[in-house]
C-alpha cells in the first residue's frame, strides 16, 4: 500500500515526507493506522548518528488503531487501539524474566533497520529498501510492527496523548515504579526535566516520595517540575546542586535518576546520594570518568544503566493509561500538537527545550 512517511535521507538532513509503498504484514505482524506519533530525543539520535542505516523512516512513540493483522497474531485484532512500543524476540531470558528492555535481540531489532526476519517493509517508488526505525517508524501514515511491539490501551481515550508511553514517559515512569520501587517517604532526585525526567517525577508523586527534587538548568522547566510533582527544584546553572541537596536531605537522597547522560552531571548525582543510595542512569551520553573507590565502593553507592523503565509494555502502559485518566499521570500538560508538515519545527522545538512532548497529529 501507498503511505506517506518521514525520511532522513542522509546524516544530519531534515525529515522528508515522502511517498513510499509499505508491505502487507506477515504472520506475526500488525497493521496500525497510524493517528498520532510523539518525538523523542532517540528520533534525533536516528537522523543525526546513523545508528540506523541511511535511508530511515523515523518515529518510535506512535498510537494508532489496528487495520488487519497476521495469522499467528493473538493479542490485538482489527480496530483495536494501540499504542506502539519496542520489538523484542520474546525467547531470550532476559524477555522470559520479565525484562524485554535488556532483550538480546534490542539493538538488532530497533536500531538495525530490517524487520525481524531480516527483510524490509517500507519501500522509495523505485523499489529501494528504506530502513526502519525502533521497529515502527510511526512517524508515517500506517506502520507494520512486530506483535511484541503492539500494546492494546482503553479506545475511550484520546489516542493523540498516547504515543509517548510506548518509549520516553514508559522511561521514565518505568524506572521510577517498576525498578526503583520506592517505599512510601522515600528521596529521591532527578537530574533533567524533559518528557523523561517529569514522567520520574511524576511517579515518584504517586509513590509517595517525602522530597523528589528536579534539576535543571532551565527555570520553565523546573516550573513544569513543579506543577507535576516535584517538591523542590534546583537550577544546577546557578548553584551547587550537591550542595543544594545536602541542605533538603542533610547526607544525600535514597535515589537519583540521571536523565542526560552527562557526566559531570552523573558524577553530582553520585554525590548527592547518601551512603548505600542508587544513581539510575537512563539518558543518551557519552564517557563517564570516576573514581571508583571514592565515588562507588567507600559509600556502597549503585550506579545502574536502565532501559525503557525495565517495564513490560503489555502490562505497565495500560496502567499508565489508567493513571492518565485519574489525573495522576497527566501527559496531556506536557504535550504539544503539530500537525506533518511542520515536523522540522517539531523537532527544532525539543531540541531547544521549548516543548517537552512534541506530538505530530495525522488523523484528528
Amino acid at each position: 500500500m501507498e503511505i506517506k512517511t518521514a525520511v532522513v535521507q542522509t546524516q544530519g538532513a531534515p525529515l522528508e515526507w515522502t511517498q513510499a509503498q509499505l508491505d502487507e504484514p506477515k504472520i506475526n505482524e500488525v497493521l496500525v493506522k497510524v493517528v498520532a506519533s510523539g518525538i523523542c530525543h532517540t528520533d534525533a539520535e536516528g537522523r543525526d548518528t546513523g545508528i540506523t542505516p541511511y535511508p530511515v523512516a523515523l518515529g518510535h512513540e506512535g498510537a494508532g488503531i489496528v487495520e488487519k493483522v497476521g495469522a499467528a497474531v493473538t493479542t490485538v485484532k482489527p480496530g483495536d487501539h494501540v499504542v506502539l512500543s519496542y520489538t523484542v524476540d520474546g525467547t531470550c531470558p532476559q524477555c522470559r524474566t520479565a525484562h524485554p528492555g535488556s532483550c538480546e535481540s534490542f539493538n538488532l531489532y530497533n536500531f538495525g533497520g530490517a524487520s525481524k526476519d531480516g527483510t524490509h517493509r517500507i519501500h522509495d517508488e523505485t523499489g529501494h529498501d528504506i530502513s526502519n526505525f525502533f521497529g515502527q517508524s510511526s512517524l508515517s501514515t500506517y506502520a507494520v510492527v512486530d506483535e511484541s511491539g503492539v500494546v492494546k490501551v482503553d479506545p475511550e481515550v484520546d489516542l493523540r496523548y498516547l504515543g509517548p508511553l510506548g518509549c520516553g514517559f514508559l522511561t521514565g515512569a518505568g524506572t521510577m515504579l517498576n525498578y526503583i520501587k520506592p517505599q512510601f517517604g522515600d528521596t529521591v532526585a532527578v537530574f533533567g526535566a524533559g518528557a523523561v525526567g517529569i514522567a520520574a517525577i511524576m511517579g515518584a508523586k504517586i509513590m509517595g516520595c517525602r522530597h523528589i527534587i528536579a534539576v535543571n538548568r532551565k527555570d520553565y522547566r523546573l516550573t513544569i517540575a513543579k506543577e507535576m510533582g516535584a517538591t523542590e527544584v534546583i537550577n544546577n546553572s546557578k548553584v551547587d546542586p550537591v550542595a543544594a541537596i545536602n541542605e533538603i536531605v542533610p547526607g544525600g537522597v535514597d535515589y537519583v535518576i540521571d536523565t542526560t547522560g552527562v557526566g559531570s552531571v552523573i558524577l553530582d548525582g553520585l554525590h548527592a546520594l547518601r551512603p548505600g543510595g542508587e544513581c539510575v542512569l537512563v539518558g543518551i551520553g557519552g564517557d563517564l570518568n570516576l573514581n571508583v573507590m571514592n565515588d562507588l565502593l567507600a559509600t556502597s553507592k549503585k550506579l545502574t544503566g536502565v532501559v525503557e523503565g525495565d517495564a513490560v509494555p503489555q502490562t505497565f502502559i495500560p496502567k499508565l493509561v489508567d493513571y492518565f485518566k485519574q489525573g495522576k499521570f497527566p501527559l496531556d500538560k506536557l504535550s504539544r500538537f503539530y500537525q506533518p508538515e511542520d515536523i522540522n519545527q517539531a523537532f527544532a522545538d525539543s531540541a531547544s527545550g521549548e516543548v517537552i512532548k512534541p506530538i505530530i497529529v495525522f488523523d484528528e
